[in-house]
């Protein structure tokens, strides 16, 4: 004999419907468990994290729009993370039911629910979700009034008592030279905080005119009090220079920092305080790579001065590898392989991609690589894995005209190179020479000065010697 027993939602279970069959077999008694649960009409697409150290970024801008048709590796949106704008894709298909940020959202936090995607076949424009998130602008329609028994004339006083020691330097000056009172004006800061902004919205209110600056009172002197009096000259120079002061105010404008260029402040800060940062500096005769670049353009062979300086800096490392390590959480570790990453400037902000690989790469090769990964850099079309890791930085101002400068370095890595422009200088034989600065910031808990010493001479000596680099050799030349 066999019964089954069906046990209705409760609290944990949510809205399963839970049964039970029991029967006997061989005279012992046999149960199983099933449920049903209710097919799924919408999915729920959250804010991603599309990088390691992302907490929150902004939507830029919607691909598709409600109503749209979504197959497996769309793009849905794009998204700016701390480290650049990247492109979200979705292994769904269905139709795009409703957008709940929209397009330059800011600060959208990870795991926010975005968007719904309906299924297909389903009617998308009746697609809900139990889960929808607030909009911030949407006010409550009756809001609860406060149970204060406090008049409002007794707010305002008490407001009014400490506005006088809370106004900033241009506001008072505002007030002075219009001969205001901080108390008829309505403050819009904190706590009825009286802003610059307040007293100007005030003043074009009211077409407001400058008060005219009149001399200073006569103090009160005592009988027994000696005081010399001020020449008047004096008098008038201090007064011409204070309604200059007043009447000539500077102009400024607000500018919006991206999430990207924070989270840039907040690294090289955490970098610059909690690394042991050491320094070590070169000059390279470049006279060698510069004529012999310009022999192999001549014959149509075109690469730049800083595709040679990444095949010396990664063959340096190679023949020196104590200064090829990166850190793993507390573990100093030495990567397999030299992976370079090449610092390059966007609107949004920094950003280095990687030249994987560049031992195994020739110099056209790196070139053509590194003017691929700065055009889609500076596009936001990066994806995460070309410009997460890297075992060395490298970052060139010299095409800015800057001669020597001193780089921070990009943990987890240990080293960046900072390589400036080259110039013209005297050599050691009295000769005009042409020599470049190259800066190696470096980890002293990771590195050791002597292994830092030696991969610079190691790099000096390659890169005034580049022959064996356009040949491929794995070596010093003699």
């Amino acid at each position: 004999m066999a019964s089954i027993t069906r046990f209705r939602a409760c609290d944990h279970l949510l809205n399963l419907n839970i049964f039970r069959s029991s029967f006997k077999k061989n005279g012992m008694l046999n149960a199983l468990w099933f449920h049903t649960t209710p097919r799924r009409l919408v999915v729920e697409l959250k804010m991603p994290s599309l990088s390691p150290t992302m907490t929150s970024g902004t939507i830029v801008n919607w691909h598709k729009k409600e109503g749209d048709t979504v197959n497996p590796g769309d793009v849905l949106c794009e998204i700016q993370t701390d480290k650049a704008v990247m492109a979200f894709e979705t292994e769904e298909e269905g139709t795009l039911a409703k957008i709940f940020i929209g397009d330059d959202s800011h600060d959208v936090q990870v795991g926010s629910l975005i968007a719904l995607l309906a299924e297909p076949g389903e009617d998308w424009k009746n697609a809900t979700c139990s889960d929808t998130p607030k909009v911030a602008s949407e006010k409550p329609k009756n809001p609860p009034k406060p149970n204060c028994e406090v008049s409002s004339s007794e707010h305002q006083d008490k407001r009014n008592s400490k506005r006088a020691m809370t106004l900033g330097p241009a506001v008072r000056n505002l007030l002075v030279r219009y001969g205001l009172s901080p108390i008829a004006i309505l403050g819009s800061g904190p706590r009825g905080l009286l802003l610059k902004g307040d007293v100007l919205h005030h003043i074009q209110k009211e077409n407001l005119k400058p008060v005219p600056i009149s001399s200073a009172a006569e103090p009160k002197i005592s009988s027994k009090a000696i005081v010399t009096e001020p020449k008047k000259s004096d008098l008038q120079k201090g007064t011409i220079k204070k309604i200059q002061n007043l009447t000539h105010e500077q102009e400024y404008q607000d500018l919006e920092l991206s999430s990207m260029r924070r989270t840039i402040a907040k690294r090289l800060t955490a970098s610059k305080t909690g690394i042991p940062h050491a320094y070590s500096t070169i000059n390279c005769k470049v006279g060698t790579v510069m004529n012999l670049r310009q022999k192999f353009k001549n014959e149509g062979i075109k690469f730049s001065i800083n595709d040679i300086i990444i095949k010396a800096v990664a063959t340096a490392l190679d023949l020196c590898p104590e200064a090829n390590v990166i850190w793993q959480g507390d573990q100093l570790v030495q990567p397999t392989n030299v992976d370079i990453s090449v610092a390059v400037a966007t609107n949004s902000g920094l950003i280095t991609p990687i030249v994987t690989d560049v031992l195994g790469r020739g110099v056209l090769e790196i070139g053509d690589m590194v003017r691929d990964l700065a055009e889609r850099a500076r596009g936001g079309k990066l994806q995460l894995h070309e410009f997460q890791g890297g075992s060395f930085t490298i970052s060139n101002l010299g095409m800015y005209g800057v001669s020597e400068f001193s780089a921070i370095i990009n943990p987890p890595q240990c080293a960046i190179l900072a390589v400036g422009g080259s110039r013209l200088e005297l050599g050691d034989d009295g000769k005009p020479a042409m020599v470049m600065s190259a800066t190696l910031s470096y980890d002293g808990e990771a590195i050791s000065p002597v292994a830092a010493a030696t991969f610079m001479s190691t790099l000096q000596r390659l890169l005034e010697s580049p022959q064996s680099l356009l040949l491929g050799h794995r070596s010093l030349p003699e």
